[in-house]
């Protein structure tokens, strides 16, 4: 090289450098750049690709149209050049690497071009090529690689500069939405703490998460499957998302799929017409129209009768439903929450809930954490509990002793937070208007259950209602306060698990 191409290459250099740094995007200057590379590397086309794994080649700038409609190529295999680069001297002999478009060959011909140098670069994590090509044969030769890659670098070093300011911008967009998200959360919490009994308490990350994902999909019409031990607060949540949801004007209207005895259940659901079944003096309409516009709440839902869950699955489906000894079809304007305590996949897999149904509803699944996940909100759940108490008592507050606090915090908490609420509700009685304490707490040490033969829930659960029936000798009332259920969801259990009442007695 002779001095005055040297100096030619460093003020080019200098040049380039110069055009790159002035702008966030080299797209908008990559004719430019073309034109100062040519004064230290004559070509008639340059080009940057980036190259993938997959052996995708993707042509993300040109510095003429002339490749017009070609800006993707597939390469046989994602292997790179071995020495960083590739020269093809004649486009009419070469054997092309591409096997996609199958093409290529007689579309570069058609636009001219004879030759290429392609020098491979890094921008932070993508492998990017900068691909020199000439409309004469043999344009290009090995000592023409060092004043290509030095190019390439610095074309290189601007793509990555953008790709770090990009980078910035999402992370500062991304903490930007988080903390929109958690102001809405925090103002809906407060709105509907102000507006109805349902408290939203508690500041623990897990919670928040809930809360979250909650306000997050409440924007949406998506069906919300709400999963969590019982006493959780999945009602709550489900009153969140109505609240923050385009229908919160509309009525909340929860219905709990286990209180209802089987046959009543779907003319609670769809209502009836007049002349339905005995009884049916006059039509009454059902909870799908009674939530019209707003949203239904469907609690329990894995106690959902086969037969209900086909006709509610054409609410999901169609939108339209029809009442019992109804012929006139019915549009359902509703959202739908579903609650369960239940593992509803194994649910399926036993063949107690529609697969169909099941996917219908699993939409947007929130999961609700045990209160044992989230200790760090006991004492603010207690505060407001106790507040709430004393009002409903006519008296201030109750207030906690230390030991009662320790006591709190130590404990599993089995009922979650219908048990704290239950067990504030009863010390706040004990202690008569002063403070409470562990002791009229009474909290007790949760035995640790012994491991059963069976992972089978199903056959766990039919093991425990019989053992139950059985030591309570057949009183149904006392077995179902022993189990914590209704009893109506205990005779849901006896019918379900083919266990016969008078058997007990």
């Amino acid at each position: 090289m002779t001095d005055a191409q040297l100096a030619t290459d460093i003020e080019s250099s200098v040049e380039l450098l110069r055009t790159i740094a002035a702008v966030l995007d080299i797209r908008d200057v990559f004719p430019r750049v073309s034109e100062i590379a040519k004064k230290m590397l004559p070509h008639d086309l340059l080009t940057m690709m980036f190259h993938d794994r997959g052996g995708q080649i993707l042509i993300e700038a040109a510095s003429t149209d002339e490749f017009r409609g070609l800006s993707r190529f597939t390469k046989a295999d994602d292997s790179e050049p071995p020495e960083g680069f590739m020269i093809i001297d004649d486009f009419t002999t070469a054997v092309l690497p591409i096997v996609d478009p199958v093409d290529l060959r007689e579309r570069i011909l058609a636009a001219g071009f004879r030759s290429l140098l392609v020098v491979l670069a890094r921008a932070r994590h993508q492998s990017m090529g900068l691909g020199f090509w000439s409309k004469s044969v043999g344009a290009f030769s090995r000592a023409d690689v060092a004043v290509a890659r030095r190019v390439a670098d610095h074309v290189a070093l601007a793509v990555s500069h953008e790709q770090l300011a990009d980078a910035a911008r999402q992370v500062a967009e991304a903490h930007a939405r988080a903390e929109r998200l958690e102001a809405r959360v925090q103002s809906l919490a407060r709105e509907l703490d102000s507006k109805s009994d349902v408290r939203v308490v508690g500041r623990s990350p897990e919670w928040l998460g809930v809360l979250k994902k909650a306000a997050q999909v409440a924007e949406t019409e998506t069906t919300v499957l709400v999963t969590g031990e019982s006493g959780t607060g999945k009602e709550v949540v489900a009153r969140f998302v109505h609240r923050a949801s385009a229908r919160k004007a509309g009525p909340f209207v929860a219905l709990n799929c286990a209180a209802l005895p089987e046959q009543l259940l779907e003319s609670e659901l769809f209502g009836y017409e007049r002349g339905a079944f005995t009884g049916a003096l006059q039509a009454k309409p059902g909870q799908i129209e009674l939530a019209g516009g707003g949203v239904l709440f469907l609690d329990e839902v894995t106690e959902m009768t086969p037969s209900a869950q086909a006709k509610f699955l054409r609410v999901l489906q169609e939108r339209e439903f029809q009442r019992l000894g109804g012929t006139r079809l019915q549009k359902a304007n509703v959202r739908v929450i579903a609650a369960t305590n239940r593992d509803l996949k194994k649910a399926v897999d036993r063949g107690d809930f529609r697969e169909d149904l099941y996917y219908r509803l699993q939409v947007f699944d929130i999961r609700i954490p045990p209160l044992r996940e989230r200790t760090t909100d006991v004492l603010e759940l207690s505060e407001a509990f106790l507040r709430d108490i004393g009002h409903s008592f006519g008296r201030p507050p109750a207030g906690l002793t230390r030991d009662a606090r320790a006591a709190l915090l130590a404990h599993d908490w089995p009922g979650n937070v219908r048990e704290l609420r239950n067990a504030l509700e009863r010390a706040a009685i004990l202690c008569e208007g002063g403070l409470i304490t562990s002791d009229h707490l009474s909290l007790r040490r949760t035995p640790v259950a012994l491991e059963p033969d069976t992972s089978d829930l199903g056959a766990v659960e039919r093991e425990t209602i019989d053992r139950v029936m059985r030591d309570s000798g057949g009183n149904k009332s006392k077995a179902a306060r022993k189990l914590g259920l209704s009893r109506t969801q205990l005779y849901v259990r006896l019918r379900k698990y083919d266990l016969d009442a008078r058997a007990y007695a």
